[in-house]
């Protein structure tokens, strides 16, 4: 799905009660349309939870969104990068 297209519809949620957060693989996109809440991958298109038949590492993106929704959107829009082997202690 098009990153502006998930950023627009997260704000529209959001405005309605519903708590969200963009997975973006544009990060200048995020920081033009502003989501409440985004996070940023360095993964290729297609790939948004990292490399297929890895579920260690899709449940780390996914913890790594879910963490952002513990931060109030109502202090303005959060975009933070992910980074895929912080939280393991290894490196890329």
């Amino acid at each position: 799905m098009c990153n502006q297209a998930v950023c627009l519809a997260a704000a529209e949620l959001e405005r309605n009660g519903i708590a969200t957060v963009a997975l973006v693989l544009l990060r200048e996109v995020a920081e033009r349309v502003r989501p409440p809440r985004a996070l940023a991958l360095p993964f290729r298109h297609g790939y948004p939870l990292d490399a297929p038949l890895d579920p260690p590492r899709q449940h780390a993106v996914l913890e790594a969104a879910l963490r952002l929704l513990e931060t109030s959107a109502a202090h303005g829009p959060l975009l933070v990068d992910y980074h895929p082997f912080a939280d393991r202690g290894e490196r890329a």
